[in-house]
């Protein structure tokens, strides 16, 4: 596979590490919101036995066949700290997961498909998200220690699939938090141990931009040069200009995500219009930013707030969703590549799975061929 190909993915989240709002039967019977207290709450032999089971159905080889056949090249794994499960200090009471990444990489090299090993959680969590794994703690940086476990993890990971024809690439951390992000969610993703929680803050870029450089040099002695070293922006897209012109990196790519269904179109704007203002936009940073370093949207998708007051018929919510596909679908030409967010949803029957939106019609049915719907 090339290696400046144009990267058309998809994640495979809530397979490895666990989003509440994706697979909520996960957590009946219990009082959990994310995978922590979900493994302290259940009895071991329980929680492993839920764990397993969830992870032997949730991503199986099938579905790297419909993947491939969707015209689609590569998928972005999320994974867990605590995968090798080598450590108690830091892999207890979590459940280890590594031999499903083994799994993956087997289907891969059946199907085709290249894989970016995605870093998703750190030890006490780098955002305070649920998908970090805890919510409402952020103390991964605040910790040397924690900091050189994640790099530990990133090497152990780097060792085991570096001559894996289907590696293409790992990166070294979703989603660290920056500060504005982090006073804006403290209240959505309430602890459940207040006190676990206290002294919780963002990631300084200081600290980013070093664990960055060590993790990059880490990594580029370990990875065979053709292999891709991933960077997340923590939310500070702008930031990154002068960082990797003055680096000196070799073969690194940044990843932003962009969600831009969050806000809502006034009265007097369709929601059409109101997402095409924010994409010319994005695709101008995408441009100047490509000009530096390669990037990828690592996480999208169609969830988006129709106009208020205002009803839809079934056909014109059809419409809108396709169109709104559509368009993200042309900016995201502009980088490198994208990831969508994301392949399976148990939670919203009617929800935004990249196989109800292909079924739906809101994606086209072969995403190599481009922007031709069925």
């Amino acid at each position: 596979m090339e290696n400046n190909m144009k990267i058309r993915g998809v994640n495979l989240g809530n397979w490895l590490v666990l989003e509440k709002w994706m697979s909520p039967a996960l957590f009946e019977g219990t009082k959990a919101e994310d995978e922590d207290a979900l493994c302290r709450e259940l009895p071991r032999q329980e929680l492993i036995e839920r764990l397993t089971a969830h992870r032997d159905s949730y991503i199986t080889r099938e579905d790297f066949i419909y993947i491939s056949e969707r015209g689609l090249n590569m998928v972005r794994i999320p994974v867990p700290h605590f995968i090798f499960g080598d450590d108690p200090v830091y892999c207890e009471p979590y459940v280890p997961c590594i031999e499903y990444l083994d799994r993956a990489f087997d289907w891969a090299g059946e199907t085709g498909l290249q894989i970016l090993i995605d870093l998703h959680t750190a030890p006490e969590s780098q955002n305070g998200f649920d998908n970090g794994g805890i919510c409402g703690v952020c103390k991964w940086a605040q910790s040397p220690e924690r900091i050189d476990r994640v790099l530990k993890v990133l090497g152990m990971l780097a060792e085991r699939y570096k001559s894996h024809p289907a590696l293409w690439g790992i990166q070294l951390l979703n989603e660290p938090i920056s500060e504005p992000l982090w006073q804006m969610i403290r209240s959505r993703y309430l602890p459940q141990d207040p006190e676990r929680a206290a002294g919780s803050s963002f990631v300084p870029l200081e600290v980013l931009y070093d664990f960055y450089t060590r993790g990059y040099h880490m990594l580029r002695s370990i990875l065979p040069p053709d292999k891709k070293i991933v960077f997340h922006d923590g939310f500070r897209f702008e930031v990154w200009d002068t960082f990797f012109r003055e680096a000196g990196f070799e073969n690194v790519v940044l990843d932003a995500h962009w969600y831009l269904g969050m806000g809502q179109p006034d009265e007097d704007t369709d929601e059409l219009s109101y997402m095409n203002a924010i994409l010319k936009e994005d695709v101008k940073k995408l441009k100047r930013m490509e000009a530096v370093v390669p990037v990828i949207i690592g996480e999208w998708c169609l969830s988006h707030n129709l106009k208020p007051g205002r009803e839809y018929s079934a056909l014109e919510k059809q419409l809108s969703y396709r169109l709104i596909g559509d368009a993200q679908l042309m900016a995201w030409e502009s980088a490198s590549g994208y990831f969508f967010w994301s392949y399976k949803l148990l939670s919203q029957p009617e929800g935004w799975d990249f196989r109800k939106c292909v079924e739906k019609g809101w994606l086209p049915d072969n995403l190599e061929k481009g922007l031709t719907f069925p």
